[in-house]
């Protein structure tokens, strides 16, 4: 089973021209609330890629409506409280060339409380998988927990920060992590040579994998045994906001399907492709008949192995 620790967020998405420089007003020429937050995405495009998920989270009762969006598409949410916090929202930029730029206020999403983690570990065995993000609060202590529990971490430590440095993240047996988060973990810098980043990456972290997602150049993997680089689909990018969490989902819910690492890469980077082609955070991820769909289309991209 897979068990998602995630945040869940209203995101207010607006479309500008460019992004909003210092001292400047700008108008939008378009606005959307949509469900968003990494673990909202990432147990979305789990469940629409055809896994199975429970998503552990916390949201404002005014904003119940987004528990259907994502019972609809198949998460198990019966571990999602309602709360008089206010919900975790977002205010997110996108601009005419499809990138973004976000604030994000925590709101329910950091009252995790120590009796609430503990209630939540006991619906789960060893072995399963547990997914976080550090858009929630007690991630220690959780990860400790799971440690005690056997179970496997994956961990996608964005939005990163000093503290995610403090974490065991050697109990991690997978780290999804971009260029910047690599760099950051290795206390190196992110114009850094790729084969340096990930060598100094397995020093660091010699019993997890990592995969490496690296925008319009693509996606690494590397274990203790090997090093893969897959090249990206060439797309024409609309709104990047949920693509990373796109892959991730989709390459769980491969894993949990016992597809091996190179089906699991292609599947997930085909998703993101998808997604990129589209507007906003939720509303963008695909089900897995159009990924599918596309990849009958898209010539195999050739695999790098070292």
């Amino acid at each position: 089973m897979l068990f998602n620790y995630g945040s869940v967020n209203i995101d207010h998405v607006y479309r500008v021209p460019h992004l909003v420089r210092p001292g400047e007003t700008l108008t939008s020429h378009g606005y959307r609330q949509v469900l968003g937050g990494k673990g909202a995405n990432q147990s979305l495009a789990v469940a629409r890629a055809g896994g199975q998920v429970t998503h552990w989270g916390r949201l404002g009762q005014h904003d119940r409506w987004a528990l259907e969006t994502l019972a609809s598409a198949g998460v198990n949410t019966v571990h999602i409280e309602l709360t008089a916090e206010p919900s975790g929202h977002a205010v997110i930029q996108v601009d005419d060339h499809g990138e973004n730029a976000i604030i994000l206020h925590p709101g329910a999403n950091h009252g995790f409380t120590d009796a609430r983690l503990d209630a939540l570990m006991t619906s789960v065995q060893p072995g399963d998988w547990l997914l976080l993000q550090n858009e929630c609060n007690a991630l220690e202590r959780l990860i400790n927990r799971a440690v005690a529990r056997e179970l496997n971490i994956a961990f996608n430590p964005a939005p990163m920060g000093a503290s995610i440095l403090r974490l065991p993240l050697e109990q991690c047996r997978l780290l999804f992590l971009n260029r910047g988060e690599a760099a950051a973990l290795v206390g190196r810098e992110d114009e850094d040579d790729l084969d340096g980043l990930l060598t100094a990456l397995r020093q660091r972290l010699p019993g997890s994998e990592v995969v490496l997602t690296l925008g319009g150049d693509g996606v690494c993997y590397q274990d203790d045994a090997r090093r893969l680089h897959l090249p990206a689909h060439p797309v024409e990018a609309v709104d990047t906001t949920a693509a990373g969490d796109t892959f991730i989902g989709y390459f769980m819910a491969a894993r949990q399907q016992g597809q091996a690492i190179v089906p699991a890469l292609r599947l997930a980077s085909a998703a993101a492709a998808l997604c990129v082609q589209r507007e906003g955070a939720a509303p963008s991820i695909p089900v897995v008949s159009e990924v599918t769909e596309v990849t009958r289309d898209w010539d195999a991209l050739p695999l790098d192995e070292s």
